[in-house]
């Protein structure tokens, strides 16, 4: 760092290209030295979730790989947004990461105003991992399959209820998602949690959820029914149950993910190897085993590939809220 500090300092004694090849030779020298210190990893929400259990795995993973203690942080509040914001206004130096769910692309067409722009702030790392949902029915609303659901839905428009999870919550929106591209009204029913909408739902009170993998027990037990599932290929757990899209509703997928970000600007070979090491950490076998468990596939790719969903979920989520009639707050 001292080296680094001297060059710079003779940097305005120099010219143009001197200088600017002055500032590269200290990134260079940060990035090959990184870290030197512990680093944080930000999750913007509480500890206990999925979202909190591979962010753990990771830094347990990276503390071997580099040598320096990362430590995540769960800073919870206002939809995640509270933690977001903060990695958002954090040095660009790869000590303060975010690891962050799909609502990062959701939140800002939700929230009236949110402190920060999920394209210009950050410098996405890799997608972690990624789950999808499971149309499921109690088993007295006579649908066996999407198109029968599709169907009934036409001749009793809003009369079929869906619970979810809370409003703007992926289990919301994949219903708000599926009933747009459907051509059909569902009633939707918020709930605070899938504690509250299992009971309602395994009574009959509630006619459909697009749950997690919570469902899956229920349904092999046949307590309920599974009509499809919301991911672009089959489910591992429920193979023999189509995709929506197969069913006839071509081009509808909703697929929740994790990813890893550091803010906007951070030196390209930290977050090069970031990437690299986040990748190979989240195909071991001990992740894969805990992962599986939660019934989160390992998902990782490049950081163009992640900074293209970012673009492209905000876009596709802005619509479904707006079509949805889903006011800011």
């Amino acid at each position: 760092m001292a080296n680094c500090r001297l060059r710079l300092f003779f940097h305005r004694c120099v010219q143009g290209g001197v200088a600017a090849a002055l500032v590269l030779s200290c990134i260079h020298v940060n990035a090959q030295t990184y870290p030197v210190k512990p680093v944080r990893i930000i999750n913007p929400f509480s500890p206990g979730g999925s979202l909190d259990l591979v962010a753990r795995l990771l830094a347990k993973s990276l503390t071997g790989d580099l040598g320096q203690q990362f430590i995540v942080e769960n800073r919870p509040g206002a939809g995640g947004s509270i933690g977001v914001e903060l990695v958002a206004k954090s040095p660009a130096d790869g000590y303060t990461l975010l690891i962050v769910q799909s609502s990062i692309t959701v939140n800002p067409s939700l929230q009236r105003k949110v402190g920060y722009d999920p394209v210009k702030d950050f410098e996405p790392i890799s997608k972690l991992s990624s789950y999808m949902f499971f149309v499921v029915a109690h088993p007295s609303l006579p649908a066996r399959n999407v198109k029968s659901l599709i169907a009934l839905a036409k001749v009793r428009p809003g009369q079929i209820n869906f619970a979810s999870v809370g409003v703007g919550s992926g289990t919301h929106l994949a219903g708000e998602l599926f009933g747009h591209m459907a051509g059909v009204k569902l009633a939707h029913i918020p709930y605070k949690g899938t504690g509250q909408v299992m009971p309602d739902l395994l009574g009959g009170q509630i006619a459909l959820t697009f749950g997690s993998t919570t469902v899956v027990p229920h349904v092999k037990q046949g307590k309920l029914i599974a009509l499809g599932v919301t991911g672009a290929k089959r489910s591992s757990v429920l193979p023999d149950v189509p995709t929506v899209d197969e069913s006839g509703i071509a081009g509808y997928e909703v697929t929740a993910w994790n990813a890893l970000f550091a803010p906007a600007g951070t030196a390209q070979p930290i977050v090069s190897r970031l990437n690299e090491l986040t990748r190979k950490n989240i195909a071991n076998a001990e992740a894969r085993s805990v992962m599986d468990a939660q019934g989160l596939d390992g998902d990782t790719g490049t950081q163009a590939e992640l900074a293209n969903l970012v673009k492209s979920e905000l876009a596709k989520w802005a619509r479904v809220i707006k079509v949805a009639g889903i006011k800011p707050e």
